[in-house]
C-alpha cells in the first residue's frame, strides 16, 4: 500500500539517529544462536542494521577475517581494492574491514583522496589489475548496502573475476564468518587502525582517475559532445557524486550535477512509495525531485548511493527500468560493430519478455538465468554476453571493442548511454521504447508480494515442475514451467510459468514472510491482474494447498 507522502520530501522525523546507529554498531553484539543477527550472504552481500544487530562491528570483523582466509584457500595474493559508499554504517565497517586485513597481512589499496568509491569502479580496477595476468590476482570489498535505507550497512566481497561472489564462495565466506562469531572472535586477527593505516601492506588507489579516463573505451563521448546533449546527473547522495563533476569536466560534457550533496540522514531525499527513505533510483517516488526538472534537460539521470543502478529520465518521465533495457539493448547490438557477432542477450527470468523479442529481432541468443548479477560474470568476461541486465535497473556491457569493461552493475555507464542514445540517434530513449512498443507490442509488469511462513518460502524454492499442475493461466494455455533457467541450468529458487502472451515468477522474500510475484502481459493491464491473481493460486496449490 501506498504510503500518504510517497513522493514529498522527507521530515525531521523520517531521519535516522547517524550518533545511535553508529554506537550500535560498535556496542551491540550478535547472538549466533538467533538467524536474524547471523551473517547471511543474498545476492548482494551481507545487509543489515546496526540497531537490529544485524550489522555490527562483529560481522564485519568475522567477515573479514573468513574472507581473508578464503582467498588464502584460493590462492589469491593480489592487491584487495576496498571502496564503500556514503551510508553512515560505511566508514566504521571500512575502518573495521581495513585493521582485520592489514592484521592478517593482505595488500589493501583504499582510495588515494580519501573518497567515496562507487561498485562499479571497484570492479574496474580488478579487472583493469587482472587484465593479461595469471598470478598476483587482486580481489575487491564493497561496503555498501546499495539503494537500502540509510540505517542500513552492507559488505560484498568480489572475487578475480571482478563481480558479484557466487554462491560457493558466499557460503563459505557466510559460514566461516558465524563459527567465527560463535566462538568469541577469537580467529579474528586484528590491529588499530592507525597501525593498519600506516601498515606497509595498504596503499592508494586512484579510483576515480582511472575509471573516467577510461570511459571514451565503453562509450561514444564524442558525439555526446558533439551533439550538446543537456544531461542532469543526481548521485541522490551517493558515491557517485565526484564522479559526474570529474566527468563534466574531463570529457568536456554539458553536464549539471543536479545535487552535488551528501549527508547520511539524506534529507534531501523524497520518500520511497513505503515512506521510507531509500535511494531507488528506478522509483518514481524516490526520483520525484529529479523528475520536476526534467524540462531543464535532454537527458536527466540518477544513481544509488553506489552507482551500480540507473534511474533513466526524459522529457516523458521517469522510464521503467525494463523498458530501459530493452531499448539500451536494441541500440547496442545495433550500433557496436566490434562485438563479437556471437555475443548473446543476458537477462534474468523475471525481466520483461520485451527483451526476448528485441533478441530474437537482432537475431542474437538470449540468455536468461536466475535473479542476481553475479550469473552474468563469466560471460561478459569472455564475450559470449554483450550485455547483462537485471529488471532492477542493473546492468553492464562490454567495451566498445568487445572486451570486458566490468562485471559487476555499473550505473554510471548505463546513465550515460541514454545520452549517446539521444546524440546518435535524435531521439530518446523513451522515443525509442515506444517504436519498439509499436512493433512488438505493449507489455503490462508489475511486481506484487504475498503472504508465506519461512516453510512455504523453503518449499516454494525447491519446487519441480512436476508440481505445477495448471495446465492454463488467465484463458491461456501454460507453455512453459521452469525450476531451471534455460540461460545456465542453474536453479531459479522459485517457479516460472509461462503462455504465449503472459508470464509469472514467484521467489520466496530473503527478508520478510512474504514471497514476490513477478508478472508480465503482452495483453493489457486486466489480463496481468488475472495473471497476479491466479499466480497466487497456482503456488497455492504447488505447496498442496
Amino acid at each position: 500500500m501506498q504510503h500518504e507522502r510517497a513522493g514529498q520530501p522527507a521530515g525531521p522525523e523520517d531521519l535516522v539517529d547517524v550518533a545511535r546507529l553508529v554506537t550500535a554498531y560498535y556496542t551491540l553484539h550478535p547472538d549466533p544462536a538467533d538467524p536474524d543477527q547471523r551473517v547471511a550472504f543474498g545476492t548482494s552481500g551481507h545487509r543489515g542494521s546496526s540497531l537490529a544487530t544485524a550489522f555490527n562491528d562483529d560481522h564485519i570483523a568475522a567477515t573479514s577475517q573468513a574472507i581473508c582466509e578464503y582467498r588464502t584457500a584460493q590462492g589469491t595474493d593480489g592487491p584487495l581494492f576496498l571502496g564503500a559508499d556514503t551510508h553512515a554504517l560505511s566508514e566504521p565497517a571500512r575502518i573495521t574491514a581495513l585493521e582485520v586485513f592489514a592484521a592478517n597481512d593482505v595488500t589493501v589499496l583504499i582510495d588515494e583522496a580519501d573518497g567515496y568509491t562507487p561498485t562499479p569502479a571497484v570492479s574496474h580496477a580488478i579487472l583493469t589489475h587482472n587484465r593479461g595476468r595469471t598470478s598476483g590476482l587482486a580481489d575487491g570489498v564493497v561496503v555498501t548496502p546499495s539503494h537500502n535505507p540509510p540505517a542500513d550497512g552492507g559488505f560484498k566481497y568480489n572475487p578475480p573475476s571482478g563481480g558479484p561472489a557466487g554462491s560457493d564462495a558466499t557460503s563459505w565466506i557466510q559460514n566461516r564468518a558465524n563459527e567465527i562469531i560463535a566462538a568469541g572472535l577469537k580467529d579474528v586477527r586484528r590491529i588499530p587502525y592507525a597501525r593498519a593505516l600506516a601498515a606497509p601492506t595498504t596503499g592508494r588507489h586512484d579510483f576515480l582517475g582511472a575509471y573516467v579516463a577510461d570511459l571514451p573505451a565503453v562509450l561514444d563521448l564524442d558525439a555526446i559532445r558533439s551533439a550538446g546533449v543537456r544531461i542532469g546527473a543526481d548521485p541522490l547522495g551517493g558515491a557517485s557524486v565526484a564522479y559526474w563533476g570529474r566527468i563534466a569536466e574531463q570529457h568536456r560534457l554539458d553536464l549539471t550535477v543536479v545535487n552535488p550533496l551528501t549527508d547520511p540522514t539524506w534529507r534531501f531525499m523524497t520518500l520511497d512509495w513505503d515512506g521510507k527513505i531509500r535511494m531507488d533510483c528506478s522509483s518514481p517516488y524516490a526520483m520525484a525531485s529529479l523528475i520536476g526538472q526534467r524540462d531543464r534537460f535532454d537527458i536527466a539521470t540518477g544513481n544509488d548511493a553506489d552507482a551500480d543502478r540507473h534511474g533513466i529520465v526524459t522529457p516523458d518521465g521517469l522510464m521503467n527500468p525494463n523498458h530501459y533495457l530493452a531499448t539500451a539493448i536494441a541500440y547496442l547490438y545495433a550500433h557496436r560493430t566490434e562485438w563479437p557477432a556471437d555475443a548473446g542477450v543476458g537477462k534474468t527470468l523475471v525481466s520483461s519478455g520485451m527483451i526476448d523479442r528485441v533478441a530474437a529481432d537482432l537475431g542474437r541468443r538470449l540468455v536468461e538465468v536466475p535473479v542476481g548479477f553475479k550469473w552474468f560474470v563469466d560471460g561478459l568476461v569472455d564475450g559470449s554476453l554483450g550485455f547483462g541486465g537485471e529488471e532492477s535497473a542493473g546492468a553492464s556491457f562490454l567495451r566498445r571493442d568487445g572486451s570486458v569493461w566490468t562485471t559487476d552493475k555499473d550505473g554510471i555507464i548505463l546513465a550515460l548511454l541514454a545520452s549517446e542514445i539521444t546524440a546518435v540517434t535524435g531521439k530518446t530513449p523513451s522515443e525509442h521504447y515506444r517504436a519498439l512498443t509499436d512493433r512488438f507490442g505493449a507489455p503490462a509488469y508489475a511486481r506484487t508480494d504475498a503472504p508465506a511462513s519461512r516453510e512455504e518460502k523453503a518449499l516454494l524454492a525447491k519446487l519441480s515442475p512436476a508440481q505445477v499442475t495448471a495446465d492454463t493461466l488467465a484463458g491461456e494455455p501454460v507453455t512453459g514451467v521452469l525450476t531451471e533457467a534455460p540461460g545456465n541450468g542453474a536453479a531459479i529458487g522459485g517457479i516460472k510459468v509461462s503462455t504465449a502472451n503472459a508470464w509469472f515468477a514467484a521467489r520466496p522474500s530473503g527478508t520478510e514472510d512474504v514471497y514476490k510475484i513477478y508478472a508480465e502481459s503482452f495483453l493489457g493491464p486486466d489480463h496481468l491482474a488475472r495473471v497476479q491473481e491466479e499466480a497466487k493460486g497456482v503456488v497455492l496449490a504447488a505447496l498442496g494447498g
